[in-house]
């Protein structure tokens, strides 16, 4: 591994993270979980803004 220059090509890439330490690629506990997406519904303000786009196709 060649931390000075980015890897060329996949081979490269494979072999550096090859050797990453273990301890590294694992996901750790202490990491936080990200949100779940939030939902959302199209209003009738947005579907106004769309509602004669096949005009213009």
């Amino acid at each position: 591994m060649n931390a000075a220059t980015e890897p060329e090509t996949l081979a490269e890439l494979i072999s550096d993270c090859a050797d990453i330490p273990a301890g590294l690629r694992e996901r750790r506990p202490s990491a936080p979980t990200p949100p779940a997406p939030r939902g959302w519904a199209v209003d009738e303000a947005c579907h106004s803004q769309v509602a004669d786009l096949d005009d213009y196709a």
